[in-house]
């Protein structure tokens, strides 16, 4: 399971001219589903973008993670993570979870998510989404378990 995290200043999603999720400060989470990916997965990269430090402490060091300073999250489904970059000009899936596993997943950290932390928004799976972010750095990691 991949999460791509941007540290934001504000990001949102808009699904055919309507917001489905928005956040202020906080991560904004691109979230991709391998074929072997689990829930055990799902909840240690959602363990791993809650606690992950990536924001200035008073020192201005990131010594401080998402759940240090009670900031959103955005999570958002993208399929195009898992992509087979290796050879040729065009991306292999083969790696992608089926679309049923890869909704039941996404849900199921989604739901973990909303449990755990007060702040958190969504995109929707299998939807055409646009995404708006002011990446704040810019930061941005790759997180895969």
């Amino acid at each position: 399971m991949i999460g791509l995290i941007q540290r934001v200043s504000h990001a949102s999603v808009t699904i055919d001219s309507e917001v489905s999720g928005s956040i202020g400060q906080g991560l904004l989470a691109l979230i991709g589903v391998e074929k072997d990916d689990t829930q055990r997965k799902a909840d240690r990269l959602l363990e791993r973008m809650l606690n992950y430090r990536v924001f200035a402490d008073s020192d201005g060091k990131m010594n401080l993670g998402l759940r240090d300073i009670n900031a959103g999250l955005l999570l958002v489904p993208q399929f195009t993570l898992v992509a087979d970059t290796q050879k040729g000009n065009r991306p292999g899936f083969s790696n992608g979870a089926p679309p049923a596993l890869g909704k039941s997943l996404f849900e199921h950290m989604l739901d973990q998510a909303r449990q755990q932390h007060s702040d958190v928004a969504s995109g929707v799976f299998g939807a055409d989404m646009k995404v708006e972010l002011l990446n704040d750095g810019p930061v941005t990691f790759w997180l895969q378990v």
